[in-house]
């Protein structure tokens, strides 16, 4: 499946930044933003679909993660670096406006960018999170055990990560956030320790997938992927008065455990949104979990297209 995407690396900012793309894009460019514990291999399916619908598919591994450059360690991880990453891409290949869809963190940018950028943007899809104005108050509503809130601080990832390979780490990971239920560590206990190898993989997760991933976090290790984006989360852009001017589309698995956060439900379900995107599309799928698009690819990938044709 994958040969048929190629791979190159582009001067981006001082660094290079790993790019993956797929298809000749009569129809135009569709970006892919990923999120953790990912890399660009996470968008896998939607590349060659849109790829075979007239489309290029781009999905570059984010600055720190993957076969990208690491930013220097005294550098401050911010928001505006990948936003300001994306449009540097677009203009390195000459693109004069691009989809762009984001997973998991990768919908802060990929909002940020919409908004900062609507000359860019044709649309922007996000799966897994609505828009948010500001910063996330996780310290006023989940325990101290939340995996977020364990993570921000310095060294006690580190630690706990340390004590296995990286390809457990990343295992762990990809079977907690599979789950339907918040990752939350009681005392004593950390974040890894809350599956063990007796715990199976997601069954449409292969061995080879985690290998895939494995690889590439043994190439850039976790640093990076811990300063963006859980230790940057309280740095989030403030759009107070945000208004999109593109169309936003949001789909959203109902067994993800991000729907469990106590104020995002009502984000997705209320009508908030409407507030900020005049021109919006929600899609709910019941069986979704946090990585609805490996999960349910052929499913992500109608809503995906049909979105994309809905805005030549």
């Amino acid at each position: 499946m994958a040969w048929q995407i190629e791979h190159t690396h582009l001067p981006i900012r001082g660094l290079n930044l790993h790019i993956a793309q797929v298809g000749k894009g009569e129809l135009g460019t569709v970006v892919f933003l990923h999120g953790f514990p990912e890399i660009w291999y996470t968008w896998r399916h939607q590349m060659l679909a849109v790829a075979a619908a007239g489309y290029r598919a781009i999905a570059p591994d984010s600055r720190g993660y993957g076969l990208s450059d690491q930013p220097p360690e005294h550098e401050e991880a911010t928001w505006e670096d990948l936003v300001a990453d994306v449009l540097a891409i677009l203009d390195a290949l000459s693109i004069p406006k691009a989809f762009v869809v984001g997973k998991d963190f990768g919908v802060i940018p990929a909002y940020d960018f919409a908004l900062r950028h609507p000359d860019r943007t044709r649309g922007v899809m996000c799966l897994g999170g609505p828009f948010s104005p500001g910063p996330v108050d996780f310290d006023a509503t989940m325990p101290e055990g939340f995996y977020i809130l364990r993570w921000r601080k310095t060294g006690r990832a580190e630690a706990d990560f340390g004590r296995h390979d990286v390809r457990r780490v990343v295992r762990t990971i990809y079977i907690l956030f599979s789950r339907s239920e918040i990752p939350v560590a009681k005392e004593g206990e950390e974040i890894m320790d809350l599956a063990d190898l007796s715990a199976p993989l997601p069954p449409w997760f292969t061995e080879e997938d985690l290998d895939a991933y494995a690889a590439l976090y043994e190439k850039s290790g976790f640093r990076y992927p811990l300063e963006m984006p859980y230790r940057a989360l309280h740095r989030m852009t403030k759009h107070v008065d945000a208004k999109f001017q593109v169309p936003v589309f949001m789909v959203m698995g109902e067994k993800d455990y991000c729907f469990k956060f106590p104020w995002f439900e009502t984000a997705m379900r209320s009508g908030a949104m409407d507030t900020f995107a005049p021109d919006l599309k929600v899609t709910f799928i019941p069986e979704g979990c946090h990585f609805v698009h490996e999960q349910l690819p052929e499913q992500v990938n109608g809503l995906l297209l049909g979105f994309l044709k809905d805005h030549p």
